[in-house]
């Protein structure tokens, strides 16, 4: 059996460490399974997803020069569903709305306009650029006419 990215195998967790979970295949080979290959949850401590001697399902998703082979539990199962987002009430089931702050009538960050509806993420991200790339120009202009003045 060739062992190929890709692969789904069966093994054995023989080994537990802080950065991963080696784990014993087919053909007397052995593969290790990194902390973030384990679960599509944050994994603090192996322990509490894996034990020594537990069956596991792995994929192959690399093998090195020196043949190391790279393993996943996580990638070898369908992630799980994602929970249904929900809206808040207060505004009217929209994320967001214009809201006018202490600002003066300018848009703050994480205020975004949305006139004819939700705007798509890529846009937000592109409003939220914009104004990010302004403030700090603004930013670094007054501390250049702040340091101007303390010299003499």
């Amino acid at each position: 059996m060739a062992f190929e990215v890709g692969s789904i195998l069966e093994g054995k967790v023989t080994g537990i460490t802080k950065f991963g979970a080696f784990v014993s295949l087919p053909e007397n080979r052995s593969g290790l399974v990194h902390i973030s290959e384990i679960a599509y949850s944050y994994v603090n401590d192996i322990h509490d997803h894996l034990s020594e001697g537990q069956g596991v399902t792995v994929k192959v998703i690399g093998i090195d020069e020196n043949n190391r082979i790279n393993l996943s539990i996580k990638q070898a199962a369908p992630p799980p569903p994602r929970p249904e987002r929900r809206f808040s009430s207060r505004n009217g089931g929209q994320g967001g709305g214009e809201r006018r702050g202490s600002s003066g009538g300018r848009r703050g960050m994480g205020e975004v306009s949305q006139a004819k509806g939700p705007a798509s993420f890529e846009d937000q991200l592109k409003q939220f650029m914009a104004s990010s790339d302004s403030k700090l120009s603004e930013l670094h202009m007054n501390e250049k006419r702040s340091s101007r003045r303390g010299r003499r």
